[in-house]
Parts: C-alpha cells; structure tokens; sequence
C-alpha cells in the first residue's frame, strides 16, 4: 500500500515540485496539499496522511504551532523543510522540539540542478519516516518548554568534585507515557577515557534527553556525532550548551578532550581523536555517504583509547556506527544501543543488536543515568 502524503507549503511552486516528485514513486500518493498551518491541521484530521511535509515560514499559522497541534490531536510523521541559516537551524530544531521526526534543506537551486539526487533523497526520507514511531499513541503530545530555572549543580560525586558554575537546569522534554521496555541491567563503574555517542533521525531530541540528565562534573569527556549539514551544528551545540549542566561546543580541529565538555562533530565534516586527546577536523570526503559519520569518530576513538571507551548508538536510519563499533568491541571497549520502543527510527542501534555488539540495550530515559553509573 502506497504511503500517504500531504504536502504543506505557502509556495505554489515548491507545492507542486515536491508533489511531481513523491507522485513519481509507485510507493507514494500525494493526498493533498495546504498552504498554511490551519489549512494542515484540518488537513491531516480529514485525509489521515502517513506523512506530513511541512515548511516552517506560512501565513496564517506558521509550521511549528501546526506540528505541536498536529502532535496533540492526530500524531503524524512530520518532515520539516528547512533553509540553511543559522536561523533555519534554530527554527528546525523547534520544530523537532516540538515534534517533527526530521528535516531537509529547502534548496531551490538543487531541485533545479540534481532532480534525480534530490527525488530520491525526499523519497527515501519519506518512507523511512513513514515508518517511525512517531505515529504510535504513546509519544505524549510536545509542549512548549518552560524557562529553566537555575539549579545548583551537586557540589561531588564520588571522587570527582565540581568547581563549574551552576547551569540552568533543563527545560522538560515530551517523554513517552507507556511503561519501559525491558531492558538490560544497570550497569557497572568503570574508568572510562572517552563517552562517545552517535546518532541520525530523532537524534536532535534524543541527545537532549541524554545529555540534561549528566551532572556538571561528569568526569569523561565526550564526543557527539549527529548527522546535520554544516550550517545547523553550531546552533544545535548552542542550544544543547544553554539546557545542560555540562559544556557543548561545535568541534574545531586542535580542540582538547576533558571532562564535562561534550564536543559535537562539525556538519560536513570528520571528526577524528588522537592519544593525546587532540581532535582532528577533516573534510568531507565525498565519497562517504555521512558528514560526519559515526563510524570515523568510533574508529579513531578505538585507535587511541583501546578498551576505554564507552560508546552509545541512538535512534537513526541506517547502520552507520556499526563498523566503528566492531572495532572498538575488539578492543574491549563497550557499546550500548537504544531500545527500538523509544527510537523515532529503529535503523542504526538495530544494526548495533543484530550484528551482537551490544552489551547493553537500554531504553531513551534510562541512558542519561546509566552513563552516570557507569562514569562516575
């Protein structure tokens, strides 16, 4: 059966580009259209789509009110379409705050230029997304986060005692309303060098909820793969800097691991480790289908640390991190992969379970506290 698609855009050009392209795919029907937030709810109400594309910029109601109602009332998959600006960023990632599944760059001059690469992109995101948890009624409905209100961060843990200034404390993040999925047990201590964590579709919201559960004196530093394009992670390592205890900056090449500081691969980009706790920026290499790819990152973090890394696979379409996390399993290190009940996209940590890397599975919420354990 062919997914289902409404198309949501004030443009009528990109209306009918996006349509001629999904309508080309055997596998997917266009079942309408709307040109504002208000004509999309009662669009998606009515005609019950599979998936929604969604702009962010309209009249009337704009894309991100449309996706948290859409969310309340009939949850969709939602794919936002964003310009590459830093401001296109920081209003994409209200947008997957607020409950969109994932996003593409709303690029007229590659539609024009690569039509054959850009229908097959928008095609392949729809249906994978078609099949992301997104729709099950489980997922509680996003509300608008509240301000943080600053919060002491704990004075020790354990041998470690903190000399950072307190930071806010999170804002809530939606959370799932069914009981967890089983998972495995808590976790051991152990002197662990490095945190590294990868992740895809639903990684956005899904490192916010890890990361605003550590302490401001974590003690491992930590390295954070996200597939973005280049023009989004400076503002996603901004707004993960302002909700969590620890640090978060962008990587850059000659930056130095240390705890408390999570350090987010650049888009379009490599990001490699060395002994000496160095990171190595590299371009992108063409021929690689991630920039930046998780497989790079846990590769040279096998390379340098041996058995002293603690390595998590998160939600995300594909198996990229599979291969980096072969290696760092022959090295003694540990992998952990995110339960498929509380993936958006169970792709990347399935690909972790089936190829029996895992040695721990554990569900979204429960990752936070188990680094935590496992850390400190």
């Amino acid at each position: 059966m062919a997914v289902k698609v409404l198309v949501v855009d004030d443009s009528g050009f990109f209306r009918r580009r996006v349509s001629e392209i999904l309508s080309a795919d055997s596998n997917i029907q266009v079942v309408g259209t709307a040109t504002n937030g208000k004509e999309a709810i009662d669009q998606a109400l009515a005609l019950k789509p599979d998936v929604i594309t969604m702009d962010y910029e309209m009249p009337m109601m704009d894309g991100i009110t449309a996706v948290r109602h859409i969310m309340q009332r009939c949850p969709t998959p939602v794919l936002m379409f964003s310009s590459l600006t830093h401001e296109g960023a920081r209003v994409t990632l209200d947008a997957l705050d607020a409950g969109a599944v994932d996003f593409l760059p709303k690029n007229f001059e590659d539609i024009s230029r690569n039509p054959e690469k850009v229908k097959q992109l928008l095609c392949e995101k729809i249906l994978s997304i078609s099949r992301s948890n997104r729709r099950v009624s489980h997922f509680s409905a996003p509300t608008p986060a509240a301000a943080p209100a600053p919060t002491p961060a704990p004075s020790s843990v354990g041998s470690f005692a903190s000399s950072a200034p307190a930071r806010p404390a999170p804002a809530p993040i939606p959370t799932r309303t069914h009981a967890p999925a089983t998972s495995s047990p808590a976790p051991k201590r152990k002197n662990y060098k490095l945190v590294a964590i990868g992740t895809s579709t639903g990684g956005p919201v899904a490192l916010q909820r890890v990361l605003t559960q550590l302490p401001a004196n974590f003690p491992a530093p930590i390295v954070l793969v996200q597939h973005m394009p280049a023009a989004f992670t400076k503002a996603f390592a901004e707004r993960l800097d302002k909700l969590c205890r620890i640090s978060v900056k962008e990587a850059e090449d000659g930056d130095i691991l240390r705890p408390g500081l999570a350090l987010l691969a650049p888009g379009g980009k490599q990001m490699m480790i060395d002994g000496r706790g160095a990171v190595k920026i590299l371009p992108g290499d063409e021929r690689l289908n991630y920039k930046p790819c998780v497989d790079i990152t846990f590769g040279s973090a096998a390379k340098s640390y041996g058995d002293k890394v603690l390595a998590v696979v998160l939600t995300g379409m594909g198996a990229d991190g599979r291969e980096g996390a072969r290696l760092l399993k022959q090295g003694g290190s540990s992998i952990w992969a995110q339960d498929e009940a509380s993936c958006v996209i169970y792709g990347m940590p399935m690909a972790i379970v089936k190829a029996e890397l895992a040695d721990a599975v554990y569900s979204l919420d429960d990752i936070g506290k188990h680094l935590v354990e496992a850390c400190i």
